[in-house]
């Protein structure tokens, strides 16, 4: 086998063991939203349940909670054990639990299996970002962080729509969706190895192992960026429907376009993140990405046209898809081989936090300030932020020109 230190001539997606990997970071948005056209047609199912408007609108979140609280955990087992058998173990589960709503009698019992689901999405996520970088350094990191956005945006678009078109058939048809992770599972027995532990004094990582606090406290920060910035992204699919439903337009048809653009922009600005960050940096990239936000949030507050509403959506896809990559690449980059299962689970568990909370903030704020109070104090949230992404890049610009002309 190559060591991962090899020079790479080929693009990395013809690897297989990226392939393999870019098929378990699609699953990640499939294990939400795939059923949410569905949830109308489960309720009507249903109905002579006395919680069934509850349980049908828990379903989709449901998996997030597990993530949060498994992560971690999943992160000390992939240490322990390896990455290979969680990850397959992982995808067997998500297709069962997946697939589980197909045939169980009741809410209750399929609202249990979504919780299952959240443990496979804890094993898959997990798994996948040590993966990366137990195989893949530099530039082709950096590639595949931004390939991986991608991945997630157009399967996600892929698996809701597909959803939406079956779910008129039977409420239950979208569940059978998960069944399609099946098809990865060849590739992945076959392209996944786990690679020999290397002891912390080899370690690529300059961080060492046995120093704690010369990574655990930037990766705590991390944590919290990412958590933050989860949590002002789902604003979009979880506000969008009932904001265009307050301004008129036929919430359905507008949020299903809206969150496509969403993704569509997504999936295309994280296809160009490799070369946008070797041209800014890190520091550069968070500037750019969280003004791109900031400005798709400002559209939003006057977005009296579906023009402007497009805008907005596409804004604000951009500036994550640039962004988020780049927690994943950071995260490799300061943790030690032997710890990057417990930096990929509390990676994760920040994601799926960011997203639950994201409308326990963000409901009160709209109660009390309309949406459009929301959407200027999210602008200016993310406006503070790209300045100080500004200032940072800028100072370290400042410093090594300084080393520069020092020597």
């Amino acid at each position: 086998m190559k060591s991962v230190h090899d020079t790479r001539v080929r693009p990395v997606w013809l690897d297989g063991r990226a392939v393999a990997l870019l098929m378990a970071a699609s699953l990640t948005t499939m294990a939400n939203a795939t059923i949410s056209p569905a949830l109308p047609g489960l309720e009507r199912l249903f109905a002579d349940d006395p919680n069934a408007a509850m349980l049908t609108r828990l379903l989709v979140p449901a998996p997030s909670l597990s993530v949060a609280l498994c992560a971690p955990l999943a992160g000390l087992v992939i240490d322990r054990y390896g990455r290979r058998l969680p990850l397959l173990a992982g995808v067997i589960l998500f297709v069962i639990a997946g697939c589980a709503g197909l045939f169980l009698p009741n809410l209750p019992a399929i609202f249990a299996s979504r919780l299952v689901l959240g443990v496979a999405v804890a094993l898959i996520m997990t798994a996948q970002t040590a993966l990366i970088g137990d195989y893949f350094t530099g530039n082709d990191r950096n590639a595949l962080t931004g390939l991986q956005i991608s991945a997630r945006n157009f399967g996600g678009l892929i698996f809701i729509s597909l959803a939406g078109w079956i779910a008129a058939i039977s409420p239950r048809l979208p569940f059978a969706i998960y069944g399609l992770a099946a098809v990865f599972l060849p590739l992945m027995w076959k392209a996944i190895v786990d690679l020999p532990r290397r002891s912390p004094a080899s370690d690529a990582n300059p961080a060492g192992g046995g120093e704690w606090h010369s990574w655990a406290i930037p990766m705590l920060l991390l944590v919290f960026l990412q958590a933050t910035t989860n949590m002002i992204f789902f604003v979009m699919p979880t506000q969008m429907s009932f904001f265009l439903e307050a301004r008129g337009f036929e919430s359905t048809v507008m949020t299903g376009a809206v969150l496509g653009i969403l993704m569509l922009s997504g999936g295309g600005f994280a296809l160009l993140y490799p070369r946008i960050q070797r041209a800014t940096g890190y520091a550069g990239i968070f500037f750019l990405g969280y003004a791109a936000m900031a400005l798709g949030f400002v559209l939003l507050v006057f977005a009296a046209t579906t023009l402007l509403l497009f805008a907005a959506a596409a804004a604000i896809g951009a500036g994550y898809a640039l962004v988020s990559p780049s927690f994943i690449a950071l995260a490799l980059n300061l943790t030690p081989q032997q710890y990057r299962g417990l930096s990929g689970g509390v990676l994760t568990a920040s994601i799926f936090i960011g997203q639950f909370c994201s409308p326990l903030v963000s409901t009160p704020l709209i109660a009390n300030h309309d949406y459009e109070g929301l959407f200027r104090g999210t602008a200016l949230l993310l406006a503070a932020m790209a300045v100080a992404a500004g200032v940072t890049g800028g100072a370290n610009w400042i410093r090594t020109r300084s080393a520069v002309s020092a020597d």
